[in-house]
């Protein structure tokens, strides 16, 4: 269940361009829905997350998740990290991050687990046209205390302008498979 909120995070769509030119400095608020395989129960999560361009090729990224499960249990996951990007073509851009990630576990109130660890990303990030977006990735986690996980990630953004555009995606490994509607707004 920890990891399936770390993907939560970590595969959320990297951000949009206007055919020529992606913009790595934006803010970010998702709600998901997150399905954990072979187990009756589903959860609802709130997101918010970020990245900086600090250089060229080169971003901060971060950011705070929370997911409620029936009710009964709540996972809260935060991360922190570097982002490197670099271009393919002038549609097309190669994107990877490494993040530190912290995640709580908490059932009926009380805390219940705490986990910690690193996570690495790489994926392709494409404009199909200046309105249009899209996405998909490859994502590795380490939690100190709860393994490692894999997953795959895709998604598709809408840009209403240069600075608002809402996007949907999805994101599966093993043992869930988390589906996200969210609004971005970047800044120059």
């Amino acid at each position: 269940m920890k990891r399936s909120i770390v993907l939560f995070a970590l595969l959320a769509a990297p951000g949009f361009a206007f055919a020529d030119d992606f913009n790595y400095t934006y803010l970010q608020i998702s709600y998901g829905n997150v399905d954990l395989d072979g187990v009756s129960v589903d959860g609802d999560g709130l997101g918010i997350d970020g990245s900086f361009g600090i250089t060229e090729n080169l971003n901060i990224v971060g950011g705070y998740q929370t997911a409620d499960f029936d009710s009964l249990v709540d996972a809260d996951e935060w991360f922190i990290g570097l982002g490197v990007h670099t271009p393919i073509s002038e549609t097309l851009d190669v994107v990877g991050s490494v993040s530190y990630i912290d995640v709580e576990i908490d059932v009926l109130g009380f805390p219940v687990a705490a986990d910690d660890g690193f996570g690495l990303s790489v994926g392709l990030r494409a404009a199909v046209t200046s309105k249009v977006e899209v996405d998909a990735g490859i994502s590795y986690v380490d939690l100190s205390d709860s393994g490692d996980d894999t997953g795959f990630g895709a998604g598709v953004l809408y840009n209403f302008t240069e600075m608002f555009s809402v996007g949907l995606s999805g994101d599966w490994d093993d043992d869930v498979s988390i589906y996200s509607l969210s609004g971005r707004l970047y800044f120059n």
